[in-house]
């Protein structure tokens, strides 16, 4: 090992400085730093998010509904930017206490409901909408038990390999072998199970498909921390080709634009409140059907 050794203290304190890429927003404490509310557009279902692999679940699965000709899946989806502190607002924090995108609330129940956590509002949605999620009581089981794998799962890949490879302020032997190792493990799980079935639930595209490639997908798609040949994705040849599959579909391509302010300044909408927004040239490049 090459780290230099470290003894923790007795108790440990905050270290404004410490904390790399992220330092000047991640803090120990909870609550909201700045008033500021949230603004609410004409739609039911208002979406407050950032085309993080998080955001990206929703925004896919509410495209995904909305090809799938559910018009109550419409909806306004307004850019929190995670790097200003746009989440440590007072009305985003009244959405979301934990200050974490991807934040729903909507507004077609009385009082309006606000749901956070990202599988939580996949749950929510399919639930509302009775789509993407099987009814029959064991594929809708094996669907949840995919969808909690996932919640479980990512920040062994996000917070654990994606934090200590991309966005630490320095190389860390230790922590990179431990995460990537732990990312290569959870990747042959994907692997094993996608050389006996369509998608990760069964024969049929659900939730539990949305969540995991939000991840796993756009990991093994080179789109995640510059890691695809550092982690030899390519050799999870089942997952590759699931992630290709899903990748292609129409809906998920719309998805992945909505809220991102990053890449290609073509595949950015940093907000959507009608599907007229996506400009004809996009549309005429990914389809407008599910």
């Amino acid at each position: 090992m090459t780290d230099t050794p470290y003894t923790p203290p007795k108790v440990w304190t905050w270290d404004k400085e410490n904390g790399g890429q992220f330092a000047s927003t991640n803090r120990p404490i909870a609550g909201a730093t700045h008033d500021k509310p949230l603004t609410v557009g004409k739609h039911p279902l208002q979406l407050y998010s950032l085309a993080t692999p998080n955001g990206v679940k929703v925004t896919v699965m509410l495209e995904e509904l909305l090809a799938l000709g559910h018009q109550g899946a419409e909806y306004d989806a307004w850019l929190i930017n995670i790097g200003k502190g746009d989440q440590f607002g007072s009305g985003f924090v009244e959405v979301n206490p934990n200050s974490k995108i991807p934040a729903l609330m909507d507004h077609s129940v009385n009082p309006p409901q606000r749901v956070f956590e990202s599988g939580a509002i996949l749950m929510y949605l399919a639930e509302k909408f009775g789509a993407l999620m099987p009814t029959d009581p064991a594929a809708r089981t094996e669907c949840l038990s995919w969808l909690f794998w996932q919640m479980g799962s990512a920040p062994y890949l996000g917070g654990g390999f994606g934090h200590f490879y991309a966005y630490a302020p320095f190389k860390m032997e230790y922590p990179i072998n431990r995460f990537a190792m732990e990312t290569k493990r959870q990747l042959d799980v994907l692997d094993r199970l996608l050389a006996g079935r369509a998608y990760i639930a069964g024969d049929d595209y659900s939730i539990a498909d949305i969540a995991i490639w939000g991840w796993y997908g756009q990991l093994v798609l080179g789109r995640l921390y510059s890691a695809a040949e550092f982690l030899d994705v390519a050799s999870y040849t089942h997952v590759l080709a699931w992630a290709e599959k899903i990748d292609a579909r129409p809906a998920v391509k719309r998805g992945r634009m909505v809220n991102r302010s990053f890449g290609e300044p073509h595949l950015q909408l940093h907000e959507r409140h009608d599907a007229a927004d996506f400009d004809t040239q996009t549309q005429d490049k990914i389809g407008t059907a599910g």
